[in-house]
């Protein structure tokens, strides 16, 4: 439960008048599907020869572009030490949102897989709204239906930014697919939902499968330094099945 918001009325009303505060069926409806399907509970584990303090980065991949898209820092595990762990959840829903050209950004909103969104200018300004469903049920499309402007594509798990579409010009769209995997690899100077460098991902070979997962541990062994040293490796323990 997040924190309870603080109504204060600022207007000249000098009728007592009433407020009533509802949730919207459209906030219903996207509460329903991403409560609908399951989150992951993952837990990283440092049993590595680590002496440097490396930061540990976890990304995705969009299948549907080619290898020049960008990724994107979604979680970065950092002071780890030795012996140490970080549970963490993969959420198998997610949400999108959409920024434009002025600045402006939407309010996330669930994107269930199948969907395409469309940003249209509205009465009240530049919108994201659902716009029937997508290419294919495994991808999720976002349209820049503006006259003029270009618009940036978002995609959230767990609340952070996971994936994300630069510069879609009007009448451009993004498509979004991904596979049920994670990539974990060592990184440095790195934040959540920074832009991965190219040289960095090119470092990374780690593919996870989460298929049918319930819950895993996620062991990194290696490193060291001097002759001794190993690269680091990423394997997963105590698997669960969904």
């Amino acid at each position: 439960m997040g924190d309870t918001p603080n109504f204060i009325n600022e207007s000249n009303d000098t009728n007592n008048s009433e407020v009533v505060i509802f949730e919207s069926e459209a906030a219903s409806s996207a509460a329903s599907e991403s409560n609908a399907l399951p989150s992951i509970k993952l837990n990283f584990i440092n049993l590595s020869n680590d002496v440097n303090n490396s930061e540990v980065v976890i990304f995705a991949k969009n299948a549907a572009t080619n290898f020049d898209e960008l990724a994107i820092a979604w979680t970065v595990i950092k002071n780890c030490g030795q012996g140490d762990n970080h549970p963490f959840t993969y959420p198998m829903a997610q949400t999108i949102s959409a920024s434009d050209s002025w600045g402006n950004y939407t309010a996330q909103q669930s994107a269930p897989l199948g969907q395409r969104f469309a940003m249209v200018l509205a009465s009240s300004g530049d919108q994201l709204i659902p716009q029937g469903p997508a290419t294919s049920p495994q991808q999720i499309e976002l349209l820049n239906g503006l006259s003029q402007g270009s618009v940036n594509a978002q995609i959230y798990k767990d609340g952070r930014l996971f994936a994300v579409k630069t510069n879609l010009a009007p009448q451009q769209k993004a498509v979004f697919t991904f596979k049920p995997t994670i990539w974990i690899g060592v990184a440095s100077q790195i934040e959540p939902g920074d832009v991965i460098d190219s040289a960095i991902i090119s470092e990374i070979n780690t593919e996870i499968s989460l298929l049918g997962i319930a819950s895993a541990d996620i062991v990194m062994t290696g490193g060291g330094s001097g002759p001794n040293a190993t690269p680091f490796v990423f394997t997963l323990d105590n698997v669960v099945m969904a």
